[in-house]
């Protein structure tokens, strides 16, 4: 069942009135996106600092903390400044798995003044577990944090 992401992006932009800073927003942000979707192992942000990408806010399990751009999902993603809907993760050359039970994964590159400055990370130990719904709807929440939240 897809979530009501309408819905999701209502209750972001609420915690983010009341403070937009983006520590509280993307803590609160990965929480909500663990609790409004099934089949998840892992759910949360990487951040541009010093060339890479180092571990934000998230919900899961123990995760890498610094990731090249290029490598990865995540890497790829904010390389290419392109979503990623990975379907088989084991198929993506160069995959890094932080997680054995990772099966599929979704990496949608977030910015702010024209550029990136992290990415939403979310995995999956289902196989082909997100959809082009999905990712309408996380890019939605994504444009909301880029809009709104101060960093």
């Amino acid at each position: 069942m897809t979530p009501d992401y309408n819905l999701m992006c209502k209750q972001l932009k609420a915690f983010i009135s009341d403070e937009p800073n983006y520590l509280p927003v993307l803590s609160n942000t990965s929480a909500l996106i663990n609790e409004s979707l099934d089949d998840l192992n892992w759910a949360g942000f990487y951040l541009m600092n010093k060339g890479s990408l180092l571990l934000g806010p998230f919900q899961g399990k123990t995760a890498c903390i610094r990731i090249a751009l290029g490598r990865g999902v995540c890497g790829t993603a904010a390389a290419e400044d392109k979503t990623q809907r990975i379907a088989n993760v084991h198929e993506f050359k160069g995959h890094i798995a932080c997680d054995c039970a990772s099966n599929s994964e979704i990496v949608i590159p977030i910015h702010k003044n024209g550029e990136i400055i992290g990415v939403l990370d979310i995995d999956s130990p289902k196989f082909d577990r997100f959809s082009e719904a999905d990712q309408e709807g996380l890019e939605k929440l994504v444009k909301v944090l880029e809009e709104m939240m101060e960093y």
